[in-house]
């Protein structure tokens, strides 16, 4: 599908529209559940009615990352708005729900211009639409599209200046090593020289603690998790049993990383797309990673992508980290 550059609300300045072909989805799926384990990307979790789920997940007690990170970030953004102070466009790539960034619009005024990046369009839109609604001065130009793989920024929409790409949430947890190493060297990129980043990392913590978090005991998560196999059915034309696959949140020591997984309660098999997929008893798919990082680790990953790290900020129990990392 060719981007489309529109202003479909009051409010945005435009609308890049690079949404993925369907194809992908039927690909990555059909490879994805053709593998030994098998696995499903964790991007697919992020429909609208997945991000909605997330966005439930973030108000749970035991979800300590989102309540966190924000008091970080209330206490830590003055020091980075003295830090880049030149900032004038500001990137956020996976924005999903846009309360964060209010925040950082708030706390740098030289922000003029704003683009979320988003895989589910009409999510992006409600959340843009609010957005222009109360900050009328910054324009505001949606990007639905994947920012796991290549994707081109409307560079006509985007005015001249130095670009601050902002990532929380420990998104970046999500990622093996290799491609997390990878996606800084891309997110490096679209920063330009003599940008910076401001990113979130999740940090190594009480094994129990985690386990809460990705398995709460009001079955939101779960019911997030599987929600990709609601989609999958809706999508691509399979009849998953969506109950009959459990909600499972692994600690895997040996990786530093909470894993999420479907188990199947009883054996069968599953149409996706015309073919079908066998599972037994106790086989699992795969379908999220987060890795959690020491702030040390994490500087060193970010100096592997050629970025510099400049600052970092914790809250006082040391749960998660938030750091600004200058584009050399």
């Amino acid at each position: 599908m060719a981007p489309r550059d529109t202003p479909p609300v009051p409010g945005i300045k435009a609308f890049h529209d690079a949404h993925p072909p369907a194809a992908d989805l039927r690909a990555d799926v059909l490879a994805g559940l053709a593998a030994t384990p098998k696995s499903l990307p964790a991007k697919y979790l992020y429909d609208e009615s997945g991000s909605r789920l997330f966005d439930r997940i973030c108000t749970l007690p035991e979800y300590y990352p989102t309540r966190t990170e924000t008091a970080i970030l209330d206490a830590c953004l003055p020091d980075v708005a003295a830090r880049v102070p030149e900032a004038r466009v500001l990137v956020e790539p996976g924005a999903g729900a846009l309360a964060k960034v209010a925040r950082v619009l708030d706390a740098l005024p030289g922000l003029h211009t704003y683009l979320p990046i988003d895989i589910a369009r009409d999510f992006l839109l409600d959340q843009a639409r609010r957005l222009a609604r109360d900050r009328p001065a910054v324009d505001i130009i949606p990007v639905c599209g994947d920012f796991t793989r290549a994707l081109a920024l409307p560079e006509a929409l985007v005015p001249p200046g130095p670009r601050l790409v902002f990532f929380p949430g420990s998104t970046i947890g999500n990622f093996e090593p290799d491609a997390a190493r990878a996606l800084l060297g891309a997110f490096a990129e679209l920063a330009g020289s003599g940008g910076a980043l401001l990113l979130g990392a999740d940090l190594r913590k009480d094994p129990a603690v985690l386990r809460a978090a990705y398995d709460d005991a009001a079955g939101v998560t779960a019911a997030f998790n599987r929600n990709l196999l609601w989609r999958i059915n809706r999508e691509l034309a399979a009849d998953f049993a969506p109950d009959a696959f459990a909600h499972e949140a692994r600690w895997n020591a040996g990786a530093g990383r909470v894993e999420m997984h479907l188990r199947c309660r009883t054996p069968g098999s599953v149409t996706v797309a015309g073919t079908v997929i066998p599972f037994t008893e106790g086989e699992t798919i795969h379908t999220e990673n987060s890795y959690k990082f020491t702030l040390d680790g994490f500087r060193d990953l970010a100096r592997a992508a050629g970025l510099a790290p400049e600052a970092a900020w914790t809250d006082d129990a040391a749960l998660f980290s938030v750091h600004l990392l200058r584009v050399p």
